[in-house]
């Protein structure tokens, strides 16, 4: 089991949550930062994931593909769970 916590209050791009998923989660060498991608990796997760994001809500409207994706895989994947807090 893996529990990733992640503070979104510092953000100020879409690439830095897109880098923080990618390192936190053990994204393969292909991805790329891009809401396809990070689709596909979340939902190929074999192994039990708890994803926890705080200060999700304070993100401006840019970050909301994010939100749409993290939902539609957690819906997808029986491994992966995502906590916005």
């Amino acid at each position: 089991m893996k529990e990733i916590h992640i503070d979104c209050r510092n953000l100020d791009s879409p690439r830095q949550l897109h880098d923080i998923l990618s390192r936190e989660l053990s994204f393969p060498a292909w991805y790329r930062p891009n809401l396809d991608a990070l689709h596909d990796c979340l939902t190929s997760i074999c192994e039990d994931t708890y994803l926890y994001v705080s200060n999700f809500s304070a993100l401006p409207p840019t970050f909301r593909g994010f939100y749409l994706v993290l939902q539609d895989a957690e819906d997808e994947n029986p491994h992966f769970y995502v906590t916005f807090q």
